[in-house]
């Protein structure tokens, strides 16, 4: 069905004359009179009544005004859906837990204005760089190693040095520490089921441990962060580590203690990524906001990984 026709028989009813309608609509006389002829031998009816005073509604197009007035809601639903400015900036954050989502949600509270669709993929930077080339998300967060192949289109800026704290139970021997080297949790079982053994993450969790001679346990099924964190809880000697800026909720019971790795702080840098053609406003926005506040680790004792982008592109 010609919308253009729907959107003129509209104008027609409202109106009441065709001439009156085709000053609304910037058209000729001649053009809505076409338009209503085509539409009214699409649906095989008669849809006005010309009058002295102009156009009447028959019955029938009494019985289509109402579904006519909810093709146009529907076709202006769909063109905002997709039109850039107008629909949600579609980011993923990796995680709903961890600093990226914390990060967007105070972007949203700045921008209360602007609909975001948060997202979570199951995906290393590979996948999430295939995702943006795809057109199936605004933005994503990854640390992208030098060595990373990023295709032309696609751009970076690192915008996050988050620091890692260690997450122990009250019975943990660090636990009344106030704060630890990595050092310190050699000797120690850290333990992170689950933890991919292929992507960016992996690398870097693979650096750190033989830096400082720590053990990452990966062995186990992985029930959720709620089990792992009863586990950590009622242990004395399992570990675990955590982004500064991760959100985890657990009974005061579990009594667990975040303690902060410094001497020094061991960090993970984490870039914005985006494609270059995307030209919706919001993703502006939101480049802005990261790039006025990057989340740099404090103080100057850091370790980064050897792979580290030094410089976004």
């Amino acid at each position: 069905m010609d919308l253009e026709a729907v959107r003129t028989f509209v104008a027609v009813a409202d109106a009441g004359q065709f001439q009156e309608a085709a000053a609304d609509l910037s058209i000729t006389q001649q053009a809505v009179s076409k338009r209503i002829a085509a539409l009214e031998k699409d649906l095989d009816v008669r849809l006005f009544t010309r009058t002295a005073r102009g156009a009447r509604l028959t019955i029938d197009g009494q019985a289509f005004l109402p579904h006519a007035r909810e093709l146009l809601r529907v076709a202006a639903r769909a063109d905002a859906s997709v039109r850039p400015g107008r629909r949600a900036l579609r980011v993923d954050v990796v995680n709903r837990r961890i600093v990226t989502a914390g990060l967007l949600q105070d972007f949203y509270r700045m921008h209360p204005g602007i609909e975001l669709d948060v997202v979570t993929l199951d995906a290393d930077v590979d996948g999430a760089v295939a995702a943006l080339e795809a057109g199936t998300i605004d933005a994503t967060f990854h640390a992208v190693p030098p060595q990373q192949h990023l295709p032309d289109a696609i751009s970076t800026a690192r915008v996050i040095d988050e620091p890692h704290e260690a997450l122990v139970g009250p019975r943990h021997p660090l636990a009344n520490a106030r704060a630890i080297t990595p050092g310190q949790l050699a000797g120690h079982r850290v333990w992170m089921p689950g933890l991919d053994a292929r992507g960016e993450v992996a690398v870097y969790y693979d650096e750190l441990a033989t830096a400082f001679g720590i053990t990452i346990d990966v062995v186990g099924p992985v029930f959720g962060n709620e089990a792992l964190l009863a586990e950590i809880a009622d242990s004395s000697d399992l570990a675990t580590l955590v982004g500064e800026g991760s959100r985890y909720l657990w009974p005061d019971s579990y009594d667990l203690r975040r303690i902060p790795i410094r001497d020094p702080a061991p960090v993970y840098p984490m870039s914005l990524i985006w494609r270059d053609d995307n030209p919706h406003p919001a993703l502006a926005a939101l480049r802005d906001f990261l790039g006025s506040g990057r989340r740099d680790s404090p103080g100057t004792d850091v370790w980064t990984p050897t792979w580290e982008r030094a410089a976004p592109r």
